[in-house]
Parts: C-alpha cells; structure tokens; sequence
C-alpha cells in the first residue's frame, strides 16, 4: 500500500486516466531494446525467479521487434550472465548464493539462454551486460549513435530493475524513452506498477503498445 491506502496499480491507473505530466513524444528515428528476455525470468514452471507479466508479454515485444526492423533501425536483445566463479558480478552478486541467485545465472547455461519464443533475426544485435542498466559500460550509447537513434523503447524485464535503470540512464544521455506497458515485467504487481507510474511521471513515455506499434510507421526516419 501506499499515500492514501492507494494501491501501486490504483495510482498508476489514475495517472494514466488524468495524466500530470506532458508526454516526451516520439523523436525521428527509433530503436527496441528487450531487456534479458532470457530463460531465467520467463519460464515460471522451471525457474522461481520468474517474472509476473501480461501473458501475451513475448509476442508484444516480437512485435514491436518486427516494426523496428521493417525500418531497418536496431533491434537489441541483453541477457546477463557470468563467469562460472561469478565474480564479474561484483558487489552486485554478494547478498545471496543460492542457486536461483544472479551470480548463478552461468554463460551458456540453459538459465542463461534468451526465451525461444523471442522472434530474432540475423540482423538484431545481442549482448551481454552485467549490470542493471543496459547502457552501463556496454556499446549501446556507441550504436544508438551510429544509426542516429533519438527514441529508445524498452521491454523486458524487470520493471523495477534493469527496464527502470535503462530508461533512467537513457534519459539521462539525451534519448526519447518509450514504455510499452504490455512488454516489461516484475516479479510481483506492487513493485511493477509502481515504476510504471514513476517512469511515467519523470523518465519515460508509458504507453500501450498499441500505440507504440501505431507510432512505429509514422516516424519521419
């Protein structure tokens, strides 16, 4: 719970009926990056660590994929992994050891491998980051500014984690952040809500997806 015993979904529902904030908008030219659409966090009958989600959360980010790369502009997919000692983790893999922990998501394990239902192309770029964000001391800045990217939408997961760190460093380096609220996901409502409300109000353009895939066609390129 909480201001006024509202729940995380409550506020993020009034928002988006009576929005506060003026949207950022779409800029010229876009491109996805699906944030560790990988094993670990999207089969809830083999890992505990999975995410909670809209169902058709996959076939969304597939989507919005394909628009992307029917404008030839970048499609990015991340998964995090680490050396078998899993110290490339840092601070970051010191607070648990057990087996479902992040340190234990192994390069080249099963847990490690993106979902086969993600629809990938010879074209798209993957890679490995090891932290939160997938800016952070990863080439990502580098290529968005190769294609003269402006708009970066985010799917993937979590909520609260590696999509709210993207979306904040993205802003931060002067992109246009587009949401689609359908494509991200957390392992639990509160905490998933209420970043897509905190997005909203300061980072990002939280949307439908829908519209994002409406937007898509429209950009001036």
């Amino acid at each position: 719970m909480i201001e006024d015993g509202k729940t995380a979904r409550q506020l993020y529902t009034e928002f988006k009926a009576a929005p506060t904030r003026r949207r950022f908008g779409f800029g010229r030219r876009a491109a996805v990056v699906n944030i560790d659409v990988q094993c670990a966090y999207t089969q809830p009958q083999t890992y505990v660590t999975a995410y909670e989600t809209d169902p058709r959360q996959i076939e969304h980010i597939n989507a919005v994929s394909a628009a992307i790369r029917a404008r030839n502009w970048p499609v990015v997919w991340t998964y995090v992994a680490y050396l078998p000692s899993g110290e490339d983790c840092g601070v970051w893999g010191t607070r648990t050891d057990t087996p479902d922990s992040l340190q234990n998501i192994k390069e080249g394990s099963p847990r490690a491998q993106l979902d086969p239902r993600t629809q990938r192309a010879a074209t798209d770029i993957v890679f490995n980051k090891r932290m939160a964000s997938a800016f952070f001391e990863t080439h990502f800045r580098s290529l968005l500014t190769f294609h003269r990217i402006d708009t970066v939408i985010v799917t993937g997961g979590s909520t609260s984690g590696c999509v709210r760190a993207t979306v904040v460093d993205g802003l931060s380096c002067g992109f246009r952040m587009i949401v689609p609220e359908e494509c991200v996901a957390d392992k639990h409502e509160s905490p998933h809500f209420a970043n897509l409300y905190d997005m909203a109000v300061k980072y990002a353009d939280v949307m439908p997806v829908a519209d994002v895939l409406a937007a898509i066609p429209t950009l001036e390129g």
